[in-house]
């Protein structure tokens, strides 16, 4: 894969992107790096700060808006923002890597419209609501009422599924996973 591709994977939370994500930095051939992302919200148990997302104050990340030091950014929930840093790309391009982003949906819609010769988006879908309501569930990370907020953020999220390269549904991970990986494959022998 050549340097400086943008491989943009976006989904609704608990879709499974996060998933797919890791395992496809496990693949060498792929080359990728994967950008991690800044965020206001409260770390998970099983998170490393660094390593899974650079975790921030609020005050922080207002601060980096001003200095305009994000490529893309957005509040996602109430006082909790997501954002690229300028220098995570940077980096990840100086060690020549194609670049993997874990984003939410509206923030790949960003990248896509920045980068749109040097990137493919992929959307992944749940099975359906009944099962991304179950996957949050599972994680018991969540509230009840966090679970209902993000199962209707999902709804509008998966309106933009369209304006996505290519969707891929998420009901098998082991084959989305293989999905995601031939259209990298593809993606990189034609750009």
């Amino acid at each position: 894969m050549k340097k400086g591709k943008l491989i943009i994977i976006a989904a609704p939370s608990g879709s499974g992107k996060t998933s797919i994500v890791k395992e496809l930095l496990s693949f060498k051939d792929l080359n990728l790096g994967f950008s991690i992302s800044s965020t206001t919200r409260t770390k998970r148990k099983n998170e490393i700060d660094g390593k899974d997302y650079h975790f921030i104050s609020v005050a922080d990340f207002k601060e980096k808006i001003q200095n305009n030091d994000f490529i893309e950014w957005e509040e996602v929930y109430k006082n909790v923002y997501y954002g690229t840093a300028k220098s995570e790309i940077q980096k990840l391009n100086s060690e020549g890597k194609s670049i993997v982003f874990d984003i939410d949906v509206v923030g790949g819609l960003n990248l896509k419209t920045q980068f749109p010769k040097t990137s493919v988006s992929i959307f992944i879908r749940p099975p359906s609501l009944i099962e991304l309501k179950k996957r949050l569930m599972d994680r018991k990370t969540e509230s009840q009422e966090s679970i209902e907020f993000r199962l209707d953020k999902a709804i509008k999220e998966l309106e933009y599924s369209n304006k996505y390269d290519f969707v891929i549904v998420n009901d098998n991970l082991d084959l989305a996973i293989k999905e995601v990986k031939n259209i990298i494959y593809q993606f990189s022998k034609n750009h």
